[in-house]
């Protein structure tokens, strides 16, 4: 990777040492980008009184002066010689058009030139990868960018097709790790690319495979967008158009809500990916706190994972209804859609044989929504190694379908899609040889997982 060169000088103050940066876009590239990339330990711009003056390891140390003082105590005022500090280049795709706007500016070039760069990362089908896609951009700027700029935050790693036409998509990250991207065409004219939002899953739901690897850490933004974009040139040729893009993949969104709010307000942005809000769905598994946070800050639509209509079932198969329960949780969708005009949620229910699909469950599910706003997506269970649950019937799906139906909800059937590559709902991730441990099955369901 070819770096810039820095100048800083050291002031030393008694035992500590503080770092005076010099360059045209330092200030701004540490603070916008903190969340995409990790800042280089040698430069702190120290926002609080509090933090350790010095983050330097010796080796960079100026040497100290033979009869000096530093280090008793006093404050010195001596300020060593400047001294060479690479920087880190920036990721692009972790900055807002805002961000990205500044930090272009902080190196002497126009606005404008900014626009042009975002259309070329995001727009008129370029989805540029390197300075060598940046066609009809001034060459001084593109010689920047060339020095200063990242372009990629995954690297591909392989894509595997379904027989129904559902693409698998394998990333790798810079450490290593890899995540999990579908896309998903439809006979409709629409494609969906569903899109992971970490590393893993905390929340260990027990009918998900993601759920069986554990939390490895969370995605950054640019991380994030970059499926969608890195999605659409590999595929866009054959599938034709995006047009949904929903956080459904490995991980709870709202468990990383900073990166994943910022990543949404990217992909709708008007000059870039142009997704509707509308189109673009952030799912949860019931995170309170959070969910509030994303309704007050987000247009971007939302979906609720459900899969219960007891405490007792939804404890179970959903541990985080330990912390956020369905009167809670429910309660709150109640309150903040009240406050919104012609928005609804849209709830995911995985059906599970023998464990949440009886005509009852039915019945409490329509008595739950009342009030809330909302659609129903019914989900056939997709199986995976060492899972607990079978699938509901297709026929026992229609008939819970029809009930709620004659309730007035808007009510879907959702099939499988990808399962014969596990790319369906819930069997994305590969869980190591140390797995999340399965919750104890309360006695009323040990039939139904063991039939």
């Amino acid at each position: 990777m070819e770096m810039s060169c820095l100048w800083t000088r050291r002031l030393l103050l008694g035992a500590n040492s503080v770092l005076l940066v010099k360059h045209p876009a330092i200030a701004f590239s540490t603070l916008a980008a903190t969340r995409s990339i990790q800042p280089s330990p040698l430069i702190s711009l120290f926002p609080s009184s509090r933090r350790s003056l010095s983050t330097t390891t010796a080796a960079c140390s100026p040497p100290l002066h033979p009869h000096s003082d530093i280090g008793n105590g006093a404050v010195n005022a001596a300020v060593a010689a400047a001294i060479p500090l690479e920087s880190p280049k920036m990721l692009l795709k972790g900055m807002s058009y805002t961000e990205l706007e500044k930090w272009v500016q902080s190196y002497g070039f126009r606005p404008g030139q900014a626009m042009m760069l975002w259309k070329r990362l995001y727009g008129n089908g370029i989805w540029a990868h390197h300075v060598d896609e940046l066609q009809g951009l001034n060459k001084d700027f593109v010689k920047m960018l060339g020095e200063h700029a990242k372009f990629k935050a995954l690297s591909l790693e392989n894509i595997l097709t379904a027989s129904d036409g559902t693409r698998k998509i394998l990333f790798r990250l810079d450490d290593g790790l890899v995540i999990e991207t579908v896309v998903i065409p439809c006979d409709r004219g629409r494609t969906t690319v569903c899109v992971s939002s970490q590393v893993g899953c905390a929340m260990n739901c027990q009918f998900c495979f993601t759920g069986r690897m554990g939390l490895k850490r969370h995605l950054s933004t640019a991380e994030i967008v970059e499926q969608a974009v890195f999605a659409q040139r590999l595929l866009t040729h054959e599938v034709g158009s995006f047009t949904n893009v929903v956080f459904m993949g490995m991980g709870e969104p709202l468990q990383n809500i900073d990166s994943v709010i910022k990543a949404a307000d990217i992909m709708v942005h008007d000059q870039g990916l142009h997704f509707s809000p509308r189109k673009v769905t952030v799912s949860t598994s019931g995170l309170v706190p959070q969910l509030k946070r994303f309704l007050h800050e987000s247009n971007c639509a939302l979906a609720v994972s459900l899969n219960a209509t007891t405490d007792e079932v939804r404890n179970w198969i959903m541990p985080i209804n330990r912390k956020y329960n369905l009167g809670l949780l429910l309660q709150t969708l109640r309150e903040e859609l009240g406050l919104k005009n012609s928005y609804k949620v849209l709830f995911e229910y995985v059906m599970l044989d023998g464990v949440n699909d009886s005509v009852d469950d039915a019945y409490r599910l329509i008595d739950l929504v009342q009030g809330i706003p909302c659609k129903i997506n019914l989900i056939q269970f997709n199986p995976h190694c060492g899972s607990l649950f079978r699938p509901t019937s297709t026929e026992k799906m229609i008939k819970f379908r029809n009930i709620l139906a004659e309730a007035k909800c808007v009510v879907f059937m959702r099939y499988s899609k990808g399962d014969d590559q596990m790319a369906a709902c819930g069997q994305l991730g590969k869980p190591g040889a140390i797995q999340t441990p399965l919750i104890r099955v309360p006695e009323q369901f040990k039939m139904a997982v063991n039939a």
